[in-house]
């Protein structure tokens, strides 16, 4: 007893100064980790590396604390190291053995993590560079204000020179992404990483070659939308509508719709032939196509509105020239000479300036009839041809009713004249029924209802012709009478 005794006191005296020098070890440490971490974090604190840090991402949510974990991951790096020791001078093998391959890993993955970060400080400087270069550039160039000139709406300038120095910023950082995943040996990420990128690269020539035949070609179409525009308006095309009695352009301009029109025509085939530079066929061949379909539609458009200018000029001086030939002629007197004389005219316009405007009308839709065939909308063409039809059936009905006010007229006044017993009362209906034939007559012209209007009009006759005939064998019985017995008296004899 004695003896184990002994010797437990001899290994605990034995072990004293091993504990003695890790614990010496572990407070040394500790105090020389504290120390490094309030080093690094003031050092880190003076170069304002949050605040950069911030800029770099665009101030997107709050600033990272870049000194506090770097101080901290330098503090807990090195009390690692303390513990490693620390166990070392305790002899305690089971422990010192994991923490030991945990710090040679580290080590062999150092140089590795310090290469990948080299590559994206490089990496950073680079993209910062030209993103400052081509972002000086574009604004010297005053892209932005030349962007919000061309387009239709009022506003703030595009930000489109940010946005292009954004977007090579990061495909810096995108191109910089495989040798980063190769420094640090992430083979899983590296391939997929590094197919994404070959193919951007692959990409950027067709990129670049849409981009640049889509700015040639818009300075072009705004170059031409700009001289011709001016040109026009020096020739006075913004008062053409005026001479020609067309007041509905309101604050558009013959010269600006012109120049919009030249712009847009030629910014199609720039599109075209810019989406065909990328290649990418699942996309841009439909894109294509219709914008083809556009263009090649564009001769139509342009007949048929030609057609439709000229027939308005042609419809205005048609107009004109029979509302001056039927006042001249007396025809704003019809209503009178046909027994209308109080009827209001509407809005105020004489029946000549009705008529002038009528003949505008279907002018214009005539034209249109020809223009819907010149751009192939066969459903509109086969519309508007069914309006004139009946449009036709109407004037004609009209004229049919006109012509039967006017006999309607001319037959109450030969019975008034005639000198008859009634003579009024016999007019007025002379003049009903003539009325009612042309009203039935113009109606079946029309083609409004034909089966009903002759069922009705026959219906009417007929009931005429019984009352007629009612009256007639009713106030007559007294002398029918008379016939019948003479008759039957005479055949006795």
């Amino acid at each position: 007893m004695q003896s184990s005794l002994n010797d437990m006191l001899e290994t605990t005296w034995s072990f004293l100064p091993n504990l003695a020098a890790a614990t010496a070890i572990l407070i040394g440490g500790w105090i020389v980790a504290r120390i490094l971490a309030v080093v690094v974090r003031g050092g880190l604190s003076r170069t304002e590396l949050d605040n950069r840090m911030a800029a770099w991402l665009d101030g997107v949510g709050e600033p990272f604390p870049v000194e506090r974990v770097v101080s901290r991951g330098v503090f807990y790096l090195v009390m690692l190291f303390v513990l490693v020791a620390f166990f070392e001078a305790l002899r305690l093998d089971l422990i010192t053995e994991p923490l030991t391959a945990l710090l040679t890993q580290l080590s062999e993955f150092a140089p590795r993590v310090l290469a990948a970060g080299g590559l994206l400080l490089v990496a950073w400087v680079v993209a910062t560079a030209l993103r400052k270069i081509v972002g000086t550039a574009l604004a010297a160039a005053k892209i932005d204000s030349r962007l919000a000139e061309s387009t239709l709406e009022s506003g703030e300038p595009l930000p489109l020179s940010r946005t292009l120095a954004d977007a090579l910023y990061w495909l810096v950082f995108l191109l910089f992404l495989p040798a980063v995943l190769g420094a640090l040996a992430i083979e899983g990420l590296l391939a997929p990483v590094q197919g994404l990128t070959d193919q951007l690269l692959g990409f950027i020539p067709n990129l670049l070659a849409a981009g640049l035949i889509f700015a040639v070609g818009w300075m072009v179409a705004r170059l031409v939308q700009r001289i011709v525009s001016n040109l026009l308006a020096a020739a006075g095309a913004d008062s053409f509508p005026e001479r020609l009695g067309f007041d509905g352009m309101g604050a558009v301009k013959v010269s600006g719709l012109i120049g919009l029109v030249l712009y847009v025509l030629i910014l199609v085939p720039v599109v075209i032939s810019s989406l065909n530079a990328l290649q990418l066929d699942a996309i841009t061949a439909p894109a294509s196509d219709m914008l083809a379909q556009i263009l090649n539609a564009v001769p139509g458009l342009f007949a048929a509105a030609l057609l439709m200018v000229i027939a308005f000029a042609v419809g205005k001086l048609v107009s004109t020239l029979l509302t001056s030939v039927l006042a001249g002629a007396g025809f704003d007197g019809l209503l009178a000479r046909l027994g209308f004389a109080g009827v209001e005219r509407p809005a105020g316009r004489s029946l000549s300036e009705i008529s002038g405007s009528l003949a505008l009308v279907f002018i214009m839709v005539f034209a249109s009839v020809e223009a819907a065939d010149m751009i192939g909308f066969a459903a509109l063409s086969a519309i508007l041809g069914g309006l004139i039809e009946f449009g036709g059936q109407v004037l004609l009905g009209l004229f049919v009713l006109a012509t039967g006010l006017w006999l309607a007229e001319l037959a109450a006044t030969t019975v008034r004249e005639s000198g008859l017993n009634q003579a009024d009362t016999l007019a007025t209906a002379a003049r009903v029924s003539v009325i009612a034939l042309a009203g039935a007559m113009a109606l079946r012209q029309m083609g409004l209802g034909e089966r009903i209007i002759e069922l009705a009009f026959g219906l009417t006759l007929g009931a005429v012709a019984v009352a007629a005939a009612l009256a007639f064998g009713l106030g007559s019985r007294e002398v029918a009478g008379e016939f019948v017995r003479s008759w039957k008296d005479a055949k006795h004899d």
